[in-house]
């Protein structure tokens, strides 16, 4: 394939491993196949940027001299906060001219506040999800994946989901066995899929204030298995199911189920990840009852059913 030019922006207050990550993978893609990949740096003005953990970084070039770039990825940081003067009409200008649009962490508020993620479904890191839905009401904000794929834009959430995302853009250009070989030398996971969830059901939901409720959570992490009835769960907290219902999703931010579902897929891909359990075993282990069941629910979550979802993530045996 011709040599495509991927371009990093950088700014003052750039989060450093939101650039250094994936331009280790497409150094990597260029290492692996030489003349497919042509990578630079570029700030503003072409002076040195400050990262938020103060590592100095020396561009290639200015923004205002650069040719147009196949893919121009847009990292985040606290200088998405308060972006530079022009930073934001250069994108407005550019952004629409490169063949894929990239943005790692809060850099899709930069590409937000251009305007080019309107009318697109897209995510950035949880902690900012409700900020760039509440900004830019134009934009679908889904914060639940590590990464989304909307047509030529492509948004990533926090830090290391900018490495999934340039090792499938890598898979999705060279092949599988190219992404998987740069994943294996920087001892990554090839390749979390994008609808991943970014955190755990525990994380993801907040812990309850009442202490029947925290109990209850507690119990559904610990029996994934058992009977998580909303019924079961109201009695086990000595509410009435409706007012269960009601008082678990004012104080978690989910509703019972969907706090059920989530412990019961993590549960699941632990066991596939780290033991030899069949998959009936482990579908009666977790709740889903039938193989079946277990099925539909990874196809519908990440996209993969529980077989490939083992092959793709359970480490290979010693030796």
């Amino acid at each position: 394939m011709a040599q495509r030019t991927v371009l990093f922006v950088l700014f003052d207050g750039v989060q450093s491993l939101d650039v250094t990550g994936p331009l280790e993978v497409f150094a990597g893609a260029e290492k692996h196949r030489a003349g497919t990949y042509r990578i630079r740096t570029a700030s503003l003005d072409g002076a040195p940027v400050r990262t938020s953990s103060h590592l100095t970084v020396v561009p290639d070039e200015s923004l205002t001299d650069v040719s147009e770039p196949h893919t121009l990825l847009v990292p985040g940081g606290e200088g998405t906060r308060g972006p530079q003067p022009g930073l934001t009409d250069w994108l407005r200008e550019h952004g629409p001219r490169a063949e894929r649009l990239v943005s790692v962490c809060t850099g899709a508020i930069l590409l937000a506040a251009a305007g080019l993620l309107d009318g697109r479904r897209a995510t950035t890191h949880w902690a900012y999800c409700d900020k760039l839905a509440r900004d830019h009401p134009a934009v679908e904000v889904d914060p639940d994946p590590i990464y989304v794929r909307d047509g030529r834009v492509a948004t990533s959430a926090g830090v290391t989901s900018g490495i999934d995302l340039a090792l499938a853009l890598v898979e999705e250009d060279l092949g599988r066995d190219v992404a998987l070989g740069i994943a294996r030398h920087l001892v990554v996971f090839l390749r979390r899929p994008g609808n991943q969830a970014q955190f755990s059901a525990q994380l993801a939901a907040q812990t309850a204030q009442r202490e029947p409720l925290r109990e209850v959570q507690r119990w559904i992490t610990e029996h994934p298995g058992a009977d998580l009835t909303v019924e079961t769960l109201a009695a086990r907290a000595s509410l009435s199911a409706r007012h269960f219902a009601r008082a678990f999703q004012t104080e978690t931010g989910m509703t019972p189920g969907r706090y059920v579902d989530r412990v019961r897929l993590e549960h699941a891909r632990r066991l596939l990840e780290d033991t030899s359990d069949g998959i009936e075993e482990i579908s009666r282990a977790s709740g889903y009852g039938t193989p079946e069941a277990m099925r539909r629910a990874f196809v519908k979550t990440l996209g993969a059913a529980p077989i490939e979802y083992r092959r793709r993530f359970r480490p290979a045996p010693a030796g």
